[in-house]
């Protein structure tokens, strides 16, 4: 759905680990029908996936290590609203020259 949607660009980068999902053959057809490139980490190097790493420390020190959950569900719903309403609209990040993903990906659009 989210290719769908946003329509990315031809020569679209996807940096994943080594997982047996993203090395599956339908996920590497779904990746070669939108013209995406695909990267997959070196086996056991984490810089390889520095920003997915930085990403999973961020959310873990600014909502989970906070939070006590009462069950699955409410901490579904508290980790999809830091993601998609805040982390991605409206935190800043200083690889994204100090804009959310969401000013960002928008300027790399109309640029």
């Amino acid at each position: 759905m989210a290719l769908w949607k946003r329509k990315p660009k031809t020569g679209l980068i996807w940096h994943s680990d080594r997982g047996s999902q993203y090395a599956s053959e339908s996920h590497r057809e779904i990746l070669k029908d939108y013209k995406i490139k695909q990267s997959m980490s070196r086996k056991g190097d984490c810089w390889d996936n520095a920003v997915s790493e930085s990403f999973f420390h961020t959310l873990k020190t600014e909502l989970v290590h906070h939070m006590n959950f009462k069950n699955r569900q409410e901490a579904k719903s508290a980790i999809f609203e830091y993601i998609e309403v805040f982390y991605n609209r409206k935190r800043i990040h200083s690889a994204n020259d100090y804009l959310s993903p969401e000013e960002y990906e928008h300027n790399q659009k109309i640029s």
